[in-house]
């Protein structure tokens, strides 16, 4: 394909990640948010633990979410490995946990799992001695279960990679920029040969979308060592336990349906820090050296949409899978984008 002049309205990790794709295959790449430079922690993308977990978010998705996380990731290792920073990937796997009283809930969802999941990739059952082998600091569950196919990124390293690299290919930002109007070939009046909209909540009201409240907890855990996620199943909640460089555990996220980005209340530090406990019981001794909220951009059916016309690509919706899908959906978008025509990419 000729290089093409191409407009970005969001700055998020769809935004990064589709600018430093783009610029890297010779097109000029201009980028708009409303951030008031990169490091600004203001999309959902900064927030979110990193989990890459194709087969246990089957919980909230379908099988067409499924497959396009087993491609983000195949993709994600070529994409860390061209970035000029490192960025933490893993991918070891995670492990779901219940407690005894909560295994009527937990075969629920594992039932749920075995029904939708591809290619016949269920969970493994673990004896307690294959996961003290695996996760040594795991005592409390009495039930655990193996998911192969999943991994995790280190959100803040990759974000922070995806602008560097994508600076480094030349791409030009227009931080402190709210984007009011986004039409094929056109960005605010601004002329281009094509367009992505990946704005999340910002593109209200062109898609009915809503904000979902996630909240998060940095905890700083000398001695605590987790090689993979975890997550618990309990009747009411989810809750992760994701370990990241600098003996740092991430502990999330309460899934609440409102907009409001006040701090988290102590209903929530209360839940998701004694389930924390409840699974590693050495986090008694670690320190909350941070705290986070933000909004995840939901539509109705909480799946993500991918539209494409010609000269304009949008791209929304990823809800809880924002790390999950963004490089699958990105390759699918740049495919379509090679045949100008609309199309309404299924992911139901």
């Amino acid at each position: 394909m000729a290089a093409l002049s191409i407009g970005v309205a969001g700055a998020g990790l769809l935004g990064r990640l589709l600018a430093w794709q783009l610029a890297g295959a010779g097109h000029r790449v201009t980028v708009f948010d409303p951030a008031t430079g990169p490091l600004e922690r203001g999309a959902a993308g900064w927030t979110a633990a990193g989990m890459l977990s194709p087969l246990a978010e089957l919980e909230c998705g379908n099988e067409a979410v499924a497959r396009l996380g087993l491609r983000s990731l195949a993709l994600w290792p070529h994409i860390v490995a061209g970035l000029p920073q490192p960025v933490d990937l893993r991918h070891q796997g995670s492990v779901l946990l219940a407690h005894g009283p909560d295994l009527g809930a937990a075969r629920r969802l594992l039932g749920l799992l075995s029904t939708k999941a591809p290619g016949g990739r269920h969970p493994q059952p673990l004896t307690p001695e294959l996961l003290r082998e695996l996760e040594p600091a795991v005592h409390g569950p009495a039930h655990a279960w193996l998911l192969h196919d999943e991994g995790q990124i280190h959100t803040v390293q990759a974000m922070q990679a995806l602008a560097a690299g994508a600076s480094d290919r030349g791409v030009q930002w227009h931080w402190g920029r709210a984007v009011r109007n986004v039409e094929p070939g056109c960005i605010d009046g601004q002329r281009y040969d094509w367009v992505f909209d990946v704005r999340g909540l910002g593109a209200r009201p062109s898609l009915p979308l809503r904000g979902v409240r996630g909240e998060v907890f940095w905890l700083h855990a000398p001695g605590v060592v987790l090689h993979r996620p975890l997550r618990l199943l309990h009747p009411r909640w989810r809750v992760y336990l994701v370990p990241r460089p600098g003996e740092l555990v991430i502990v999330g996220a309460s899934e609440i349906e409102s907009e409001d980005r006040s701090p988290i209340s102590l209903r929530s530090t209360l839940a998701l820090l004694s389930a924390a406990h409840s699974v590693v019981p050495e986090l008694a001794e670690a320190r909350v050296v941070h705290s986070e909220v933000n909004l995840r951009p939901a539509l109705p059916d909480n799946l993500p949409h991918l539209h494409v016309a010609p000269g304009l690509t949008r791209i929304n919706g990823l809800y809880r899978h924002g790390w999950l899908l963004a490089p699958a959906l990105v390759e699918q978008a740049l495919k379509e984008m090679e045949q100008p025509v609309h199309a309404e990419v299924n992911l139901a």
